[in-house]
């Protein structure tokens, strides 16, 4: 057995453990990013289990990561929900990151819905704008998929000409028009952290096509295409990070950034999850 087909077994270990829990069959996973799980609030909860007691499960090390999954019901949709997320630079690998997307898929669920706190690079955008990530750019340095591909799980090169489903975008986008919501689309680039860049380099990554930035959603999304699910990035901008006017990073205003902001996601969301299978 290889590292790749040692991963899958410990995905569907870990999804055995979920069901005897509760988790019955999501359709749908979502993961909450840096403040950003009020969310989970809305759920009707039918199970809630600690990533420490899921076995082979990466635990978060980072404030404002609850390190919940959950699983329930919420406006028409099965959910398994993350409350928090494990990141590269905790010191995990590609694959330890990526690891909760494949006990997703393994339980069943053939969507993934992703948020995150992000920072701006969009001089139009602004603090608590909503962005739709209609595609990314890799600069983590890694990537999940690299050793061994396991042909049961997916093809050995996934084709990233869609890394966000359009279909889902439109959606999210569609519910920003009913509720009166501004939803930008977007291009997010994932760097691997933990420190902020520098000025030169937001000018650089500005300067190659990037609106926001940050250190997560690439790897999970990689994880989620590779096994055929659809995915929908939904970010929050926490700080602008205009080179020009550049300010010191303010984590307690980050988190109160988000939270001004989550509100607006949540219906989104709600909205998104209320249409899947059915009419936009």
């Amino acid at each position: 057995m290889n590292e790749i087909q040692e991963i899958r077994l410990k995905a569907e270990q870990a999804a055995g453990f979920l069901r005897e829990k509760g988790f019955d069959g999501p359709a749908v996973g979502l993961i909450l990013g840096s403040g950003l799980d009020a969310l989970a609030e809305k759920l009707d909860v039918q199970a809630s289990v600690p990533f420490s007691e899921i076995p082979h499960f990466p635990v978060s090390t980072v404030e404002h990561h609850s390190g919940h999954v959950l699983y329930g019901s919420h406006a028409g949709q099965n959910l398994m929900l993350m409350k928090g997320r494990v990141h590269y630079y905790e010191g995990y690998s590609m694959q330890e990151v990526a690891f909760p997307v494949q006990v997703m898929k393994s339980l069943g669920a053939g969507t993934l819905i992703v948020t995150s706190a992000v920072g701006g690079l969009n001089p139009l955008y602004k603090d608590a704008d909503l962005v739709g990530v209609v595609d990314h750019i890799n600069l983590m340095g890694d990537n999940p998929l690299i050793g061994p591909n396991d042909d049961q799980l997916g093809p050995r090169f996934p084709d990233m000409s869609e890394p966000y489903d359009r279909g889902l975008v439109e959606l999210a986008v569609g519910a920003a028009l009913r509720h009166r919501i501004t939803l930008y689309k977007g291009i997010f680039v994932g760097v691997a952290g933990p420190n902020l860049e520098t000025r030169a380099e937001y000018r650089f990554l500005r300067m190659i096509g990037a609106d926001i930035v940050g250190m997560s959603l690439v790897p999970e999304n990689l994880a989620a295409v590779h096994a055929g699910m659809k995915v929908l990035a939904l970010c929050v901008v926490t700080d602008m990070c205009l080179p020009d006017a550049l300010k010191v990073a303010d984590v307690q205003r980050i988190i109160e950034t988000s939270a001004r902001a989550e509100p607006r996601l949540n219906v989104i969301i709600g909205d998104v999850l209320a249409r899947l299978g059915g009419p936009a």
